[in-house]
Order: C-alpha cells, then sequence, then structure tokens
C-alpha cells in the first residue's frame, strides 16, 4: 500500500513545512505567531510523516523516549525561566536579565525567544502524541 508519488510528495513537502514552523517560532514576538502557532506547525509535519510513512517507520525516526525527553527537559525550564522573570520583574529587583535590544531584531524580547522555543517544541511533541495515543486506541 506504499504509494511512491505520496510519499516523495510528502518526503519533500515536511521540511519546507517545519522551516516554516521554526520561522514562525522565531518570529514571534515580532510578528503574528509564537511558540504555541509555531510548534502546532511542527506537529502537523510529525502528524503527515507518520500517515503517510506508517507506524514503525516513523517510531524509527521520532523516538518515544527522545521526544519525552524533550518534553520533560523544556517543561522544566520553562518553569525556571517564568519562575525568575516573575521574582526579578515582579518586584523591581535588579536580577540580571538578557538585553531587550533594539525593537524589530530577533534578540529584541528578552526572555521572549527562548521561551518561544520551549512552547513551540512541548506543543509539537504533545500534539504528536496526542495523535499517536488516538491512533492506536489507548484513548
Amino acid at each position: 500500500m506504499k504509494d511512491k508519488i505520496l510519499n516523495t510528495v510528502v518526503g519533500n513537502l515536511i521540511p519546507f513545512i517545519q522551516i516554516f514552523g521554526i520561522y514562525v517560532i522565531l518570529h514571534g514576538h515580532l510578528s503574528p505567531g509564537g511558540g504555541f502557532a509555531g510548534g502546532t506547525i511542527i506537529g502537523v509535519s510529525f502528524i503527515l510523516y507518520r500517515i503517510v510513512f506508517g507506524k514503525e517507520f516513523s517510531q524509527k525516526k521520532l523516538k518515544f523516549s527522545v521526544l519525552l525527553r524533550f518534553v520533560t527537559i523544556g517543561v522544566c525550564i520553562y518553569g525556571i525561566m517564568k519562575g525568575y522573570i516573575f521574582i526579578s520583574g515582579g518586584n523591581d529587583l535588579h536580577f540580571p536579565q538578557p538585553p531587550l535590544g533594539t525593537p524589530g531584531n530577533i534578540m529584541s524580547g528578552g526572555f521572549l525567544l527562548p521561551l518561544n522555543i520551549i512552547v513551540g517544541t512541548v506543543v509539537a511533541v504533545t500534539m504528536y502524541f496526542f495523535y499517536c495515543l488516538f491512533e492506536e486506541g489507548e484513548i
């Protein structure tokens, strides 16, 4: 049931979908988008990969243990960074923070860019996990 045309088209299309998702994540503090929107785009590319190439092949490329580590580490780093922002920003304490830079540049948002990257990673992997659970009938 392997369709060569579908495999070729999707195999060539998925990298462009993922590059667009990365673009949305990286430019989220400058334009519409951000971590959640970019993460959903990348998550859809993972799901499309699994639909077209099959469960066994996609599990070799997208191992659950590796993806679970990304989510766990991402959530922990997100919690630490957000906690630090709340502690340092809420009380006018002058703790070290990344420079804000020139408005309109990619590194102009302080903690926004790393937080968008973390949120994008967590959302993409979570979407893929939910699809896998629904596909296998465990939910």
